[in-house]
């Protein structure tokens, strides 16, 4: 019991030491990833370092449930990686201690890891996140450092444009400026040339304040309301004139309550009880505009046979007409009457119409189609809006709970792979659980991206990555504690290889040592006896035509004498391999080699070929695919037999030396 106690300690030790490393590897990563996306919300604006010391660590709290899945993973890896390498693990299984048992002190670990994540998440994280964010609004709303460049027009300062030709950057004066104020709009520009100037901010930085040395000013004086073609504009001329600019150049922080009603600033009670209300919102709108349509919905109406309208038209059941030429007296007011007080058919009203009566008719028609439409359209923008903030909300509920479980998941699996490559170091292990990290984040955004569309249901979106990576993690931790090949390429190719037919060659070499040499004497006679074998059987199963379907579907035996040939084959071969003649080798080299089941049915059990028989489109492939091994068997025993007369002239030879 000491032994095992003293081994978890051992283990803990070595995998802690790793994790807080790659933890703080990986939060560095996404550090700069995330700092990336919004440098350019940064850079320009002469932010105080405390401002920037907020940013980095409110960045870095939301980021600490994200990193913490792939240290674990890699840390794992490069832990068990090295294990495997030192031949610690195997030392561990072979006292008796399974891969179960060694991962026990880890699980707990790991475990207690999990609820960390799930408290960033659901207590530090809403507060970094509303906090992180209101001062990535604030910074994209403060103005930028003023730095105007030189030779180039410098468009920050709002309402107006400012070009420097050069600067003394030691003295601060300004050569060859032009500004072009805006402010009342770009018919009435004002604009400012002079030689020199002198900017700078005032103490409390909310305005640029300008000294204008040897210049012009121009500025047109026509009003919004003059339209005459001749504009007069006024020019000044001055030594030095003075002009204040507002700038507000200082931070303010935007206030944080524009961040609680978004779903990452709330904890899951809180996302919770929103989304339930909102669910009954929803609810709610559907059922109003349920009705609202059954309210507003165009029914038919029936036309009333009694029914006649003033004129010398009269209108049937059908519709129809009796007089050749009608007279169309009916008026709007009295059609809306007739309307109102009886059951009548639109079209026949419409038909008995004026030609203006009818174009009234058509557009009401359409303007009435129109407002209906833009009705109905805002309805569906507002319910697509509160149904996608709802999802929104269930979403990041469950997000909180299976970021924490990946913790987990990446244990078991980092682990297993870890004691299968028994690779340690940054190599191998990095760019394996990069490759995983990588998966498992495609996978995870994608369900996250239905669930939020609506295309799936939310549960099976956010918990799909975990539904994926679960199996994988209990599968190779398996394949792991029974220290078992997880993927066995050579069997893999083996059976590509069968299944397309492709073979391989004999490459027979000289043995060092000889024990038994082969039988001369006979072996003639037994060649030419085996070459009589392959002709009797190319003439009894007739090779070289197509084989009956019926019959090799419903025969049941097996090619018991192609299995004889192939084993009369390899034991001439494997006899004569044993010779001293580099010129009898190379004969043998020219024996190919045989695939005798691939001639036959595909399946052992005789019901499943049948079936495939029956089932037209796959029997005929098969079928073809023997007929094209038929063809190839026959040409595989002509050339055994070509290579035994060339064997047996060799033998032939030797023995006459």
């Amino acid at each position: 019991m000491l032994r095992i106690k003293k081994l978890d300690i051992f283990i803990l030790k070595s995998f802690c030491l790793l994790f807080l490393g790659t933890f703080f590897i990986c939060l560095f990563i996404f550090m700069m990833q995330f700092l990336w996306k919004y440098v350019d919300q940064m850079v320009g604006k002469g932010l105080d370092v405390t401002v920037l010391a907020q940013f980095f660590i409110y960045a870095g709290l939301t980021l600490v449930p994200a990193s913490l899945p792939l240290a674990v993973l890699l840390a794992a890896l490069i832990t068990f990686g090295n294990f495997g390498e030192r031949f610690e693990l195997m030392a561990m299984k072979a006292a008796g201690v399974s891969l179960l048992q060694i991962l026990r002190p880890l699980v707990v670990f790991i475990a207690f890891i999990c609820v960390v994540s799930f408290y960033f998440q659901n207590v530090v994280g809403p507060y970094a996140q509303s906090k992180l964010w209101t001062l990535v609004l604030s910074m994209k709303q403060k103005s930028p450092e003023l730095d105007i460049p030189e030779g180039a027009f410098y468009d920050q300062i709002p309402g107006y444009n400012l070009y420097v030709g050069h600067k003394n950057r030691d003295t601060g004066m300004l050569y060859d400026v032009l500004i072009y104020n805006f402010q009342n709009g770009f018919d009435n520009a004002q604009i400012i040339y002079c030689d020199s100037a002198r900017m700078e901010l005032t103490q409390d930085k909310q305005h640029l304040y300008l000294h204008l040395f040897d210049g012009e000013e121009f500025e047109n004086l026509r009003s919004q309301t003059v339209s005459s073609e001749s504009v007069p504009y006024r020019r000044e001329s001055f030594k030095e004139k003075h002009a204040l600019i507002e700038f507000d150049s200082s931070f303010n922080m935007m206030d944080e309550g524009i961040m609680d009603s978004q779903s990452i600033s709330k904890n899951m009670a809180q996302l919770d009880a929103d989304a339930d209300s909102m669910r009954q919102v929803v609810d709610s709108m559907g059922i109003v505009n349920f009705n609202n349509a059954l309210r507003n919905a165009y029914q038919p109406v029936g036309m009333d046979p009694t029914l006649k309208v003033r004129g010398e038209r009269s209108v049937d059941e059908e519709g129809e007409s009796a007089p050749a030429k009608p007279a169309y007296t009916t008026s709007i007011k009295q059609i809306e009457h007739i309307v109102a007080t009886h059951m009548v058919n639109v079209d026949s009203i419409y038909r008995i119409s004026s030609l203006d009566d009818r174009e009234k008719f058509v557009s009401n028609a359409f303007a009435d189609v129109a407002q209906v439409q833009a009705d109905w359209s805002n309805r569906e923008v507002n319910m697509k809006l509160l149904q996608s903030n709802m999802r929104r909300h269930q979403t990041a509920w469950h997000e909180k709970l299976t970021l924490s479980l990946a913790c987990m998941i990446f244990l078991f699996i980092g682990v297993a792979l870890g004691g299968i490559i028994r690779k340690g170091g940054l190599g191998m292990p990095v760019v394996i659980s990069v490759l995983i990290f990588i998966f498992y984040y495609i996978v995870n955004n994608t369900g996250m991206k239905m669930a939020k569309e609506g295309r799936w249901l939310i549960w099976s979106g956010m918990w799909l990555s975990t539904a994926v990576l679960a199996p994988i993690g209990a599968y190779l931790t398996y394949k792991s504690n029974n220290d078992s090949v997880v993927i066995n390429i050579d069997q893999i190719m083996t059976a590509v290889k069968k299944f397309f037919g492709i073979r391989s060659k004999r490459n027979l070499a000289r043995k060092e040592v000889i024990i038994e040499d082969p039988d001369y004497s006979t072996l003639p006679e037994r060649l030419q006896a085996f070459s009589t074998q392959c002709a009797d059987y190319m003439e009894q199963h007739d090779l070289k035509g197509a084989p009956n379907y019926y019959k090799l579907w419903t025969n049941a035996e097996g090619d018991e004498e192609a299995e004889q040939i192939n084993e009369t084959l390899e034991g001439f071969v494997e006899e004569m391999s044993n010779t001293r003649s580099g010129h009898l080798l190379n004969v043998l080299n020219n024996y190919p080699i045989l695939t005798t089941e691939a001639q036959e049915r595909p399946f052992k059990k005789h019901w499943l070929n049948l079936a495939c028989g029956i089932f037209v489109p796959l029997g005929l492939f098969f079928y073809i695919r023997i007929w094209i091994f038929r063809l190839r068997l026959k040409k595989d025993l002509e050339t055994i037999m070509n290579v035994n007369k060339e064997a047996v002239y060799v033998i032939d030879s030797m023995a006459e030396k």
